[in-house]
């Protein structure tokens, strides 16, 4: 048998590519929305995923504070905005697109994604950024054996997993618990949030008699539904471990230097 790639798709979008979202956009602050659209833009600021940019007539509360500073984005010069709803105050919120921008963008607003409370696709929540239409996420079944060392310890020895495909990333592969020595890691407090898998239920670390590695496994209990095949189950980062996939250690996996001693 082959020893498993470690190659994989490249992000494909340029920055400052603009396209139209076919969804309806909303985001609110304390409760209030502040707009509702159908028109929304996806602009690519950097390569990884693109922001939304929201016509400015389709804003439904709040006033938007020029904060007269203008900079260079990825997708062109733009007009730094506070954003005021209510009593509420949001320092630097928004951006406004300049002349000089892509003509796409002309009227509309793009806003920094922390400073709204929350925003909703449809009418389903979109979590950190929002979800590339280039980008796939698959969780797909595999009979490839995964064995999981550190130190010349062995975390995992499983006899399948599931092998998480996502583009522009490492393969993932998410084993059942079951296959996992538990009394060898210990609970993380970490918690990250993706936008296409969800929000993380756990991460785990590892001590060994030589070096202290954290938070080198983690997963998803209640993933989104599009990732649901890994819930329950748990990975390790790739190239913070020894990754054995079918008898082969995974090319690239092995780092002498990545412990941190206590």
């Amino acid at each position: 048998m082959a020893t498993e790639s470690v190659l994989r798709p490249s992000l494909i979008v340029p920055i400052g590519h603009v396209e139209p979202v076919p969804r309806r956009i909303r985001a609110a602050i304390d409760g209030r929305v502040v707009f509702d659209t159908r028109r929304a833009l996806y602009v690519w600021e950097w390569k990884a995923f693109p922001q939304f940019s929201i016509p400015l007539e389709d804003l439904v509360e709040g006033v938007l504070i020029d904060d007269g500073h203008e900079e260079q984005l990825g997708a062109g010069p733009a007009r730094r905005h506070s954003l005021q709803v209510g009593s509420e105050v949001r320092e630097g919120a928004a951006w406004v697109w300049s002349p000089g921008a892509p003509e796409p963008l002309q009227g509309t607003v793009r806003f920094e994604w922390d400073a709204l409370d929350g925003w909703m696709e449809e009418d389903e929540p979109v979590f950190v950024h929002p979800r590339s239409p280039y980008s796939r996420v698959d969780a797909i079944r595999s009979s490839s054996s995964v064995r999981v060392e550190l130190d010349g310890v062995v975390l995992a020895d499983a006899p399948n997993c599931v092998k998480l495909f996502e583009t522009g990333l490492p393969t993932r592969y998410y084993l059942d618990r079951t296959h996992i020595r538990w009394s060898r890691l210990r609970h993380s407090d970490t918690v990250t949030r993706c936008a296409y898998k969800g929000t993380t239920s756990a991460y785990w670390s590892f001590d060994s008699d030589i070096a202290s590695h954290q938070d080198i496994a983690w997963g998803y209990d209640f993933p989104t539904m599009q990732a649901n095949r890994i819930a329950g189950l748990t990975t390790f980062y790739n190239d913070r471990v020894d990754l054995y996939v079918d008898g082969d250690l995974l090319p690239g996996s092995s780092d002498p230097t990545r412990g941190v001693r206590p």
